[in-house]
């Protein structure tokens, strides 16, 4: 898993409510096994004709919302099935952390085991943001989850919740699995004084 440290970023904006998991990836897509080539799909119905042709007015095919790590959403994103798959495709298109004013709980659990930061604000600092991008879209905002902040211009800055644990695991790169290999000697040694 890449580290996450700190971000700086133009954000995405996709501001709809209850986006499911079968909106961001749809179920066709969930018979692979390998993350690659998953940001192909992300949002694939909204992103792409029949003819899989994009779609120019998806915020996702205009070039302006190229290279941008943060996606800026409506409430509730996420909910729906708990399909890893969703995670896959928003990382592999490029995203590092997604804004909302709630997140599904599966969702939420997912994206923090796959190196997705999902960054909770209040309404009012979500309608603050919203306005600021609707005036200025190309607007830089700054993540550091060390502090649990987001900045934005004219310094203001919002707090974030985000567990212990999880925020332990993002800063060093690590999932669940390599937590547990970092125990690797004390394990060993637990074991061999067993015997």
């Amino acid at each position: 898993m890449v580290r996450f440290t700190s971000l700086t970023s133009r954000v995405v904006v996709l501001p709809i409510n209850d986006v499911d998991t079968d909106q961001i990836i749809p179920a066709r897509f969930l018979k692979a096994t390998d993350k690659v080539g998953m940001g192909d799909h992300l949002f694939a119905d909204w992103r792409y004709n029949a003819d899989s042709s994009p779609k120019l007015d998806f915020v996702l095919n205009k070039p302006e919302s190229q290279n941008r790590a943060v996606l800026l959403t409506g409430d509730n994103f996420g909910c729906g099935s708990s399909r890893e798959h969703a995670l896959w495709a928003l990382t592999g298109y490029g995203f590092r952390a997604v804004v909302s004013t709630s997140f599904a709980d599966i969702f939420r659990s997912n994206a923090l085991k796959n190196g997705l930061l999902p960054v909770q604000i209040d309404r009012d600092a979500h309608l603050a943001m919203l306005e600021l991008l609707r005036c200025h879209p190309d607007a830089e905002f700054s993540i550091n989850l060390q502090h649990q902040t987001l900045v934005w211009p004219e310094s203001h800055e919002v707090h974030f919740p985000i567990d212990a644990f999880s925020k332990n695991c993002l800063l060093e790169g690590v999932d669940e699995l390599g937590y547990l290999f970092g125990f690797e000697k004390q394990i060993a040694e637990f074991e061999a004084a067993r015997n």
